[in-house]
C-alpha cells in the first residue's frame, strides 16, 4: 500500500516539476535588442551578486561578465593582456611604482568609468581588509590620480604578484558602492556590513548587465549597450557581443540539464562533464564534446613530520611504484594527463617540464625492482623481500626500516567515492602498488571536511590524496604549498616540508619583478620539489562540456573551458 503511494506521488511530483519548467522556458525571453540570446544551462543560481561576498562558482560566473578587471588573461598563450587599461603598465624602480593608463570605457549606467574608481575599489579592499581579496592589495602603499584616466600605484616592496593578481582583481563603481562604504563604516562589525550588504543591480563594466533575476529559475543578463570592448580588436580578437544576452537556466542536477541540451532547449551545460555521459550526447549531431585542460593539481601527500615519510628514499620508491598511466587511462578513462610537477602542463609559460618522471615507460615488474633498489640501498630489508635471488619478482613481506624495527602499518586518507569517485580509487590502487612491495598501506576514505581537518588542522596522518581543481594561473601558490613559514595548523604547508635553501628561492620569486629571472626560480622551485616529494604530483583530469551547434558558432577554448568571456563576446549566431 506504501509503496504505491509512494508511486503515485512521484508521478504527480514529476508532473507539477514539468509543468514548471514548462511554464518557465515560456517566460524566458528569446530574443533581445533583435539578437537572439544564449541560452545556459547551470546546476545552481547564485549565492550573492555582492562580489566582495561571492565566492561560490555560480555567482561568480555570472558576476564576470558584469564587472570587469584592468589586465585579464588571453586564450592562446594565457598571456596577460590590457581590459579596461588602455595598454601594458609602466614600471618605475625607482620609486616602485606601476603607472596604468585607461581605456575611455563606461560603466553600464552610461557614466564614465574613470581613476577615481580604481582608487576606489583598491581602498575599500584594504580599509575593511575584504579577505578574499585583501593578500593581493596589503602590499600597495598608496595610489595617486593624477587624472581621470591615469592610476599611479606606490608599492611598499617589490612584489611579482602585484601585476597577475593585483591588476586582476575586478572593479567596482565609486558611485554605487560609495553609500554603502559610508554604511558599513558606521557599523560595529564593518566588514560584515560590506559584505551582507545586498545587491540587486550590479553595475559593472562588462559586455552584460543585469536585467532580470527570477530567483529559482532563471538570470537574464542583456548586452551592455555601453561595454568599452564592442567593436574593438583586443589582443588580436574582434569583439562584439553579437548575442542578445545571456539567460542562466537553473536546474538543479545534471540529468536535467543534460536533458534539455538534448532537447535544445539551452545551447550549453556550464559545468564539466561526467565520462559517462559522453557516448550518448555524441550521438547527436548538433552537440559538440569540447575538451580543454583545467588548471588543476591532483596528487598524494605525505606527512614530513614523522616517519616512515620524512625519508626520501621511502616517498622516492613510492613514486617509483605508482602506475600514473594506469590512472589515466583506466580511472580517468583517458580524459585526463599525467603530471609530473605541481604546476599542470597546460599553464605553459610556468610548468617545468625537465624534471625526473620517476615511473615513465616502466611495466609493473621494473618499477617494483626499481623501488626495491631505492630502499634496498638506503637500508630498508625484508623478511622476504620483493625481488628473490634469481630477480625474479615475488610478493614483498615484512619490511623493515633502516634501524632493523618493522615499518608500521600506515593510512592513505581519501575523499569518499560518492564525493570524488577518481580520487577514491586511485587512493585504492596505491594501496595495492604498496602492498606488491611489502608496505602495509591501507587506504581509508573520509569525509572531505573531516579530511582536511585532520590533513591541515590537526597535523595527524601518514599520507593522502588531494587535489585542487582551479589553481591560480601565476605559481605563487607553488611557494604557499611548500615555504617552511606556513607549516603550521590550517597553513598551506600540508606536508611539513622544510628546506632552507627552497624558502630563500620562494621568497625571491616572490619579489622578482622581471618575468624571464622570476620564472627560472619558480623552475627551480619546481625541480626542489620534484627531487623533494613532499607531494606526488598524479593527474590532471580535463574539462569535458557539451555544447549545441545549430544556433551559435564561435566557442573559444582556454584553459578551464569554453565558458569564458571571449566565447560571450565572440558568440555569433548561425
Amino acid at each position: 500500500m506504501g509503496y504505491g503511494s509512494s508511486r503515485s506521488f512521484s508521478g504527480c511530483g514529476f508532473l507539477r516539476f514539468a509543468l514548471i519548467i514548462l511554464v518557465v522556458f515560456l517566460a524566458l525571453p528569446a530574443m533581445s535588442n533583435g539578437a537572439p540570446l544564449l541560452k545556459v544551462g547551470v546546476l545552481e543560481e547564485p549565492k550573492s551578486l555582492n562580489i566582495w561576498l561571492a565566492s561560490d562558482a555560480w555567482s561568480s560566473r555570472v558576476l564576470s561578465e558584469i564587472y570587469q578587471p584592468l589586465f585579464t588573461r588571453e586564450p592562446s598563450k594565457l598571456a596577460l593582456v590590457p581590459w579596461l587599461a588602455e595598454k601594458d603598465p609602466v614600471y618605475d624602480p625607482a620609486n616602485l611604482s606601476y603607472t596604468i593608463y585607461l581605456r575611455e570605457a563606461k560603466w553600464s549606467d552610461g557614466t564614465p568609468f574613470t581613476s577615481s574608481d580604481v582608487a576606489f575599489t583598491a581602498r575599500l579592499v584594504k580599509e575593511f581588509r575584504v579577505p578574499r581579496f585583501l593578500s593581493n592589495w596589503s602590499f600597495v602603499k598608496e595610489i595617486a590620480t593624477p587624472d581621470p584616466r591615469t592610476v599611479i600605484f606606490y608599492l611598499e616592496e617589490p612584489m611579482a604578484t602585484f601585476l597577475t593578481r593585483t591588476l586582476t582583481t575586478p572593479i567596482v563603481q565609486e558611485k554605487q558602492w560609495k553609500p554603502i562604504v559610508e554604511y558599513a563604516r558606521k557599523k560595529e562589525k564593518s566588514l560584515a556590513a560590506l559584505l551582507n550588504q545586498k545587491v540587486d543591480y550590479p553595475v559593472g563594466t562588462g559586455p552584460f548587465r543585469l536585467k532580470e533575476w527570477r530567483q529559482g529559475a532563471y538570470i537574464f543578463l542583456e548586452t551592455n549597450p555601453n561595454f568599452f570592448g564592442t567593436g574593438k580588436r583586443i589582443a588580436g580578437r574582434d569583439l562584439g557581443p553579437f548575442i542578445g544576452g545571456i539567460v542562466f537556466k537553473n536546474y538543479g542536477t545534471s540529468d536535467a540539464a543534460i536533458l534539455d541540451l538534448k532537447k535544445g532547449s539551452i545551447d550549453i551545460f556550464w559545468w564539466g562533464l561526467q565520462a559517462g555521459y559522453v557516448d550518448d550526447l555524441q550521438k547527436d549531431k548538433n552537440i559538440r564534446i569540447i575538451t580543454n585542460e583545467k588548471s588543476g593539481l591532483y596528487y598524494m601527500g605525505f606527512n614530513l613530520r614523522k616517519a616512515p615519510f620524512n625519508d626520501k628514499a621511502l616517498r622516492k620508491s613510492v613514486a617509483t611504484l605508482i602506475d600514473k598511466d594506469f590512472i589515466v587511462d583506466r580511472i580517468l578513462q583517458g580524459f585526463g594527463v599525467k603530471m609530473d610537477t605541481v604546476v599542470p602542463p597546460a599553464n605553459r609559460l610556468w610548468c617545468c617540464t625537465e624534471v625526473e618522471k620517476y615511473c615513465e615507460g616502466l611495466n609493473k615488474e621494473q618499477r617494483i625492482k626499481k623501488a626495491f633498489g631505492i630502499l634496498s640501498e638506503a637500508g630498508y630489508k625484508w623478511d622476504e623481500p620483493p625481488v628473490d635471488g634469481s630477480g625474479k619478482v615475488v610478493k614483498g613481506k615484512g619490511i623493515r626500516l633502516p634501524d632493523g624495527t618493522p615499518m608500521a602499518a600506515f593510512t592513505i586518507l581519501t575523499p569518499p567515492a560518492d564525493y570524488d569517485p577518481q580520487r577514491a580509487m586511485v587512493g585504492t590502487m596505491v594501496q595495492e602498488w604498496l602492498r606488491e612491495i611489502g608496505m602495509p598501506a591501507s587506504a581509508k576514505p573520509m569525509a572531505f571536511g573531516s579530511l582536511t581537518e585532520q590533513v591541515k588542522g590537526r597535523r595527524d596522518f601518514d599520507a593522502f590524496v588531494l587535489g585542487y581543481g582551479k589553481l591560480s594561473l601565476d605559481p605563487d601558490y607553488v611557494r604557499n604549498f611548500f615555504v617552511s613559514a606556513n607549516d603550521k595548523p590550517q597553513g598551506w604547508n600540508m606536508s611539513g616540508y622544510n628546506n632552507k635553501e627552497f624558502d630563500r628561492v620562494a621568497e625571491q620569486s616572490v619579489k622578482e619583478m622581471d618575468l624571464e629571472k622570476r620564472r627560472e626560480l619558480v623552475m627551480q622551485m619546481q625541480r626542489m620539489v620534484v627531487d623533494d616529494l613532499p607531494y606526488i604530483p598524479l593527474y590532471n583530469p580535463m574539462l569535458l562540456e557539451a555544447v549545441r551547434t545549430d544556433r551559435f558558432t564561435g566557442w573559444v577554448s582556454m584553459v578551464e573551458g569554453v565558458g569564458n568571456t571571449w566565447s560571450f563576446c565572440e558568440l555569433k549566431p548561425r
